[in-house]
């Protein structure tokens, strides 16, 4: 079995710590890069190597090309992991690691391009048979006969959105089959008027769907598998806040096919390392939004409940190695649940950064503390807020749930504020306790939908 021999980690944080604990169990020797803010992150005591890449501003440091591929050339580091955020999507640096002689640990360049953009990517899935969001495929005509017939195909109710918007502008729900001609006439009105540019489309409306995602590991020599799945549907503006696996209540004839064919298009796209499709799930059925090219923030749930290292996984095949496991490997046993611990006002979500004056980490059976976190650490204002996950595992969900409440109760963090008493109101909540909420479900909670 081939080994990397020095992985520099282009990235700060819990991921950092999480990663270099994956290189430190293989042997592998580590570089943590870091900012000025950053000289007392938790991981660089443990490195191998250090290396200082830049002021705090994260665009003069974990996301300056240059600086992260001149500390691997000074260190001789041999590979290169992104974690996730910063430049871990970015096409154009997995292409410069690999030029420069590195090995990049997550896909290709052109893989990331592929399915960083939404176009291509529902292209690729629909070529590989990963059901997508029914739609007009293109514009709406203008041809009424014809624009009523795509609608009728697609199944009211229906969304016409215009080509240009974004930010939830430009978009009109229609239930009604007389209702669309003039919605369509209105949004292409409206279109033209807002963002000069009067092309609208459509699509089927998913009115309360649910977030669930499909992990995958492929060794991009043609083997892939997946390791089941998660839902992530307790969201606040489009932010997960708490994740699980495997996702509640799901048809499980829907689930087994759409497993089989992300496992599919894996080696259709010849993908390398570990990621995750994302999809709507609504009435029985799955509705492709996106692929993440990378480890994702709520991967250690699926390690719980399948026992496979991902990131032990990442490193190994990007050594050059094959897959270690097979498909008929991965078993789900019991369940798990993620809390995102973030640095915040749990009443208004502000960023709160700061020192911890006292942390204590929750501990028994079945419970994982995945952070960079230490009494006296001061959580800088440069970043994002995330300061750790807090992971529970049990034999049913609701063990799972019960060894939660435990841990969060137990949680400290002196010092500055954090979103745990958000947490403990959510794993007492009635309706997340039966499971399968959909992704409006927090907002509504607290007061914030638009619905």
């Amino acid at each position: 079995m081939q080994k990397l021999e020095k992985v520099l980690i282009a990235n700060r944080g819990e991921i950092a710590l999480r990663i270099l604990r994956a290189c430190k169990e293989m042997g592998i020797k580590t570089v943590a890069v870091y900012s000025t803010a950053d000289r007392d992150l938790m991981h660089l005591g443990l490195a191998d190597e250090t290396v200082c890449i830049g002021p705090a501003p994260g665009a003069q440091s974990y996301l300056s090309i240059p600086a992260i591929i001149s500390a691997a050339e000074v260190t001789g580091a041999t590979a290169i992991h992104p974690g996730y955020g910063f430049l871990a999507e970015n096409a154009d640096f997995a292409e410069r690691v690999e030029k420069s002689g590195f090995a990049f640990i997550g896909p290709t360049g052109d893989v990331i391009r592929l399915m960083g953009d939404k176009v291509s990517a529902k292209e690729a899935m629909i070529k590989s048979g990963v059901p997508v969001v029914p739609g007009s495929e293109g514009p709406l005509p203008e041809d009424e006969e014809e624009a009523l017939r795509i609608a009728r195909e697609v199944g009211y109710p229906v969304i016409i959105k215009a080509a240009g918007g974004g930010g939830g502008r430009g978009m009109r729900v229609v239930h009604k089959e007389e209702d669309l001609i003039k919605s369509a006439k209105l949004t292409r009105t409206e279109a033209g008027a807002a963002f000069g540019n009067p092309m609208v489309y459509l699509e089927k409306f998913l009115g309360n769907p649910r977030h669930v995602e499909v992990q995958v590991l492929s060794d991009g020599q043609g083997n892939a598998i997946h390791l089941y799945d998660r839902d992530c549907s307790l969201q606040r503006r489009h932010q997960k806040v708490l994740e699980e696996a495997p996702a509640p209540l799901i048809d499980e004839k829907a689930r087994a096919e759409v497993l089989k064919r992300c496992v599919d298009a894996c080696v259709e796209i010849g993908y390398r390392g570990a990621g995750t499709f994302e999809f709507l799930y609504e009435d029985g059925r799955f509705y492709f939004i996106e692929m993440n090219t990378r480890v994702q923030v709520e991967h250690p749930v699926t390690e719980m409940v399948t026992g496979i290292d991902i990131v032990k996984e990442m490193l190994s095949i990007a050594a050059g190695n094959k897959l270690s496991i097979k498909q008929e490997d991965v078993k789900i046993l019991g369940h798990a649940l993620e809390c995102r611990i973030n640095a915040e006002d749990p009443d208004n979500f502000m960023p709160c950064p700061g020192k911890v004056k006292h942390f204590h980490a929750p501990g028994g059976n079945g419970i994982r503390v995945d952070s960079h976190l230490y009494s006296g650490y001061s959580v800088p204002p440069n970043y994002d807020s995330l300061i750790g996950k807090l992971i529970s595992y049990g034999r049913t969900r609701d063990e799972a749930m019960a060894r939660m409440r435990n841990a969060l109760d137990e949680i400290v963090v002196d010092g500055i504020k954090t979103n745990i008493p958000l947490h403990r109101d959510l794993v007492v909540d009635k309706g997340f306790n039966k499971g399968g909420v959909n992704i409006h479900y927090l907002e509504k909670k607290l007061g914030m939908d638009k619905h």
